[in-house]
């Protein structure tokens, strides 16, 4: 095994002293009385080789392949296509039957992935920590990072005999989760769905957020998330004692965060406690869908019934929210997830890569998994027709774009109630749940809203609504009007922004199924359409739209924000370092701009206290989409 590892990993000849510490053995010393024989090294070989099954070294590596295929694309539904294999992590595995099929050019370049992935995780380590410090800036504000869905670790706390061998093991967010899904993937899924009627865990399961700073730095081992930002905070005076993460489990609808695990008390106390202790008011920091939950948690903390705290506890409380990649109206993309288990991602593959998806885990299966998660399902796209367009006209059209992108769902064969000619964003929910089964729909409409408050006295009625809690468009902000909120997100990376779908005559039609057989139609390609994923402005995640209209213009409204909390909104472009796997220090990647410098000089003056020279930046066209978005101030 140690040459095996030379072999992948570097480290020294079998010759010559290693790099580094080679593992030792767990077994114990034999026995004295037992019989042992030294045979020659080569009959050995011969004698291993001999008791191996024919053929199951290309069938391992064949299942493996497939299993790690679905791990990358299941994270990478909810970040962008990156390249996340670190193969340092394969050190505990048992690798022989696979590396012995690959050929040593192969091996050659995995050293080279290897030593490049290390230094693109090193580069400009502390830098900016380094930078700010030596200008005066220093930890002020406790600082509590609310992380989006990929960087929220999930590991199993069930006893029940088939969750032992997972005790305390994370089965989203590292490289147990692979090889569970591809080892067991039944019990894998078993543990990761929640129960359809209950939203919360099967009986017998019991799956938890990760807690600390590991829940939250990488995702999987050599794939950061928060680490640099951790490491930069961390120079300028940061520690466990003045800073926190607030992990949550982002399977669940949000009001059983609290129901289950008392995430929102738990989130308040955090709060309260930092502010008793330092005297400051916090700096929040939230990434993607923690946006939207810490948008629910400024009305849970304030109304009556739930968090008790009033319409002051805000404004006491917090100096500042950092609003990073925040999809505030929703990540289009989560609905062909939910619809029939497709992303960009997915729809790209090759011929031969989908059918061994299908053959390992079937886009079926993936959708059951996607509705088997409500909290995924309040991503879907908020303000209808609105903000996202109609049949003829979207506000973020384009001069030089064949198919307006009001058309969420093109079907360009409409036969048939699967396949409605096309249709917008407001139709497209009454479409999903007429194909799925009631406790989907239920689930969805009971916890999430997905409208528009076009007046000041709704508004405020929706304020005693949980279900409204998590659309900004039918609620306010807190009546906060020391609080200060900094949108930054990235611009200039394609984005899924509307979709071709087909009917899908290999499978049949099933009432009681939870699927639709629609699929993206995959043959169309021409212009900004890609494999019938039609692409517009955004970090490549989430559209510009959902990032940038509240910010830029709909908490500029007074019925919105009545107290005037001031919003500055900074645009990052993207422009990678083409060289670096993850983009380098000028990615505005919807997950990598976690490592932008920029971005972290911008939090690290932030938590300092020192942010009064930050002011809007914008270079999208978002102020011009925003004005075509029909939606209008009361005062207009």
């Amino acid at each position: 095994m140690s040459q095996l590892r030379r072999r992948i990993f570097g480290g020294g000849t079998p010759d010559s002293t290693p790099a580094s510490t080679p593992d030792l053995s767990r077994e114990g010393s034999p026995t004295r009385g037992e019989d042992y024989r030294i045979i020659p090294a080569k009959q050995l070989q011969k004698l291993t080789k001999a008791s191996k099954p024919k053929g199951t070294k290309r069938r391992n590596a064949w299942v493996f392949g497939l299993g790690g295929l679905f791990g990358i694309l299941l994270a990478g539904f909810f970040a962008s296509e990156q390249d996340m294999i670190n193969l340092s992590a394969f050190k505990d595995m048992n690798l022989e039957s696979i590396m012995d099929v690959l050929p040593a050019g192969l091996l050659r370049d995995a050293q080279n992935l290897q030593r490049n992935e290390r230094d693109a995780v090193n580069y400009d380590s502390f830098s900016i920590g380094l930078h700010a410090q030596s200008q005066g800036v220093k930890a002020t504000h406790p600082v509590i990072m609310i992380p989006g869905v990929i960087s929220t670790g999930l590991e199993s706390w069930g006893t029940e005999e088939e969750s032992r061998q997972y005790f305390r093991k994370r089965l989203w967010g590292s490289w147990s989760m692979m090889r569970a899904l591809v080892l067991d993937k039944a019990s894998w899924k078993k543990h990761i769905m929640l129960d359809p009627y209950t939203g919360l865990d099967p009986p017998g399961i019991k799956l938890r957020a990760a807690q600390g700073f590991d829940a939250a730095d990488f995702f999987i081992t050599g794939y950061w998330i928060w680490n640099k930002i951790l490491e930069n905070l961390a120079t300028i005076g940061y520690d466990p004692t003045n800073a926190f993460t607030a992990a949550y489990d982002w399977r669940l609808s949000y009001m059983n965060y609290e129901k289950r695990d008392q995430y929102f008390s738990r989130l308040k106390n955090h709060i309260e406690l930092a502010v008793h202790i330092s005297n400051k008011k916090v700096v929040l920091l939230s990434h993607s869908m923690g946006s939207q939950v810490l948008y629910y948690f400024f009305h849970w903390v304030e109304a009556e019934g739930y968090g008790n705290g009033g319409s002051s506890w805000v404004d006491t409380h917090v100096e500042a929210w950092i609003n990073i990649s925040g999809c505030m109206l929703g990540a289009l993309k989560g609905f062909p997830a939910v619809l029939s288990g497709e992303m960009k991602d997915t729809a790209q593959l090759n011929a031969f890569a989908v059918y061994g998806l299908e053959k390992f885990l079937s886009r079926h299966e993936r959708a059951e998994i996607f509705r088997a998660m409500p909290g995924i399902s309040s991503m879907l796209p908020l303000g209808g027709n609105a903000v996202w367009g109609n049949s003829t006209w979207a506000p973020d059209d384009t001069s030089d774009q064949a198919v307006t992108y009001g058309k969420f769902l093109s079907f360009r064969d409409s036969n048939s109630s699967l396949s409605p000619s096309n249709l917008t964003v407001e139709e497209t929910l009454p479409y999903l749940f007429n194909h799925s089964q009631s406790w989907y729909k239920d689930a969805v409409l009971g916890s999430y809203s997905f409208g528009v408050a076009h007046s000041k006295d709704v508004v405020e009625d929706n304020q005693k609504i949980p279900a409204k809690w998590v659309n900004p468009l039918e609620t306010r902000l807190p009546l906060a009007p020391n609080l200060k909120i900094y949108c930054f997100y990235g611009i200039g990376k394609p984005t899924e922004r509307a979709y071709f779908y087909r009917e899908d005559p290999t499978y049949p039609s099933n009432p009681n199924a939870t699927f639709t057989n629609v699929t993206i139609d995959t043959s169309v390609t021409q212009g900004n359409i890609d494999h019938g994923v039609i692409m517009g402005e955004g970090d490549g995640t989430v559209p510009l739209l959902s990032n940038g209209y509240m910010c830029a213009k709909g908490w500029k409204m007074k019925r919105y924000n009545p107290a005037g909390v001031k919003i500055t909104t900074y645009e990052m472009p993207h422009e990678p370092d083409r060289f670096s796997p993850r983009g380098g220090p000028n990615t505005a990647d919807h997950v990598d701009i976690l490592g932008r410098s920029s971005l972290n000089d911008l939090i690290l003056r932030i938590a300092g206290g020192k942010a009064e020279l930050i002011e809007d930046t914008i270079k999208s066209n978002i102020l011009e989409y925003a004005d075509k978005v029909q939606i209008w101030d009361d005062e207009d």
